[in-house]
């Protein structure tokens, strides 16, 4: 009896390692035939994302997958083995549906999404204060493209209401608000921070900026690339006409020195009587008499 249950185990494990070789075999040969067509049709192999990818997601065998590419359009920094592609590597940016995994795209091997890991080379990342007027309602969002406005003291004037507004950088590409950097989260939400992308100089203006007036997003066109010479707005161009103030008078403390006119002679004038008064005529000559109450 015991030697019939040992046969039978024996068996079994004969079988299962059968079918596990069978079953190597059958993957193996279904891989050597997509190579096969690949080659066949100019086709190469590369690793492309098998459902949306969203950013800061690691890469694993569920969400990437090898996928027949034409050999002569290969983008560069294309992945061509699932073990190098999956190696503690994650996203750096939202990869839609078959969307070739580059280089560009995903972390190293450490594994870290960062926003240094995202950023061209010679550019820098620089925060800027939001609120829900600055920051045009909530509508900026990370990916969109902003011109930069400054609102400060006219230079040389002590009064307040003397204030002028420059366009301080134009199209500059938003990486980031608060603490989100996700491209595809693109609901507008009120922010405190706005994350830009700018190079050494932009971030050196952006940095005084801040320290002498208000800073301002202007959202525009991410297609939109043109650079139309900025001008300095005051308040006088708030108004549809040019408007003058009236010269200020001077006080009673300084009188102001008028010329004095040539003196010349005024024939006295006989002084008018302010009660009734008659008039009488002898011969050509009127005569006017006051009347004199009686009491």
């Amino acid at each position: 009896m015991q030697s019939r249950n040992l046969l039978m185990l024996g068996v079994a494990l004969f079988l299962g390692f059968v079918a596990v070789y069978v079953l190597n075999s059958y993957f193996n040969a279904r891989q050597q035939q997509q190579e096969q067509v690949a080659r066949q049709a100019m086709m190469a192999r590369i690793v492309v994302a098998s459902q949306d990818v969203a950013f800061g997601s690691p890469l694993n065998g569920q969400n990437v997958r090898l996928a027949n590419w034409p050999a002569d359009s290969v983008p560069a920094g294309a992945f061509t083995s699932l073990d190098t592609a999956t190696r503690n590597r994650a996203a750096l940016r939202p990869i839609v549906t078959g969307e070739p995994i580059l280089t560009s795209k995903v972390s190293g091997s450490d594994n870290r999404a960062t926003i240094a890991a995202n950023l061209p080379a010679g550019k820098l990342a620089f925060a800027v204060p939001l609120n829900d007027q600055t920051g045009v309602g909530g509508f900026v969002r990370p990916g969109d493209s902003v011109d930069v406005l400054i609102t400060r003291q006219l230079p040389g004037s002590g009064m307040t209401s003397d204030k002028i507004t420059d366009v301080l950088l134009q199209a500059v590409r938003v990486i980031g608000v608060d603490q989100v950097a996700d491209e595809s989260k693109t609901q507008p939400v009120v922010s405190k921070t706005a994350t830009l992308e700018v190079d050494a100089v932009g971030a050196q203006k952006l940095a005084l900026a801040t320290q002498m007036g208000t800073i301002s997003l202007a959202l525009r066109n991410v297609a939109d690339q043109s650079h139309p010479a900025p001008v300095t707005v005051s308040p006088r161009d708030l108004t549809a006409g040019r408007v003058m103030l009236a010269e200020a008078r001077p006080g009673p403390s300084s009188p102001p020195a008028r010329p004095r006119s040539p003196m010349r002679s005024v024939r006295p004038q006989m002084p008018r009587f302010s009660s009734p008064a008659m008039m009488i005529v002898r011969g050509v000559k009127p005569m006017e008499y006051e009347v004199q109450h009686g009491y």
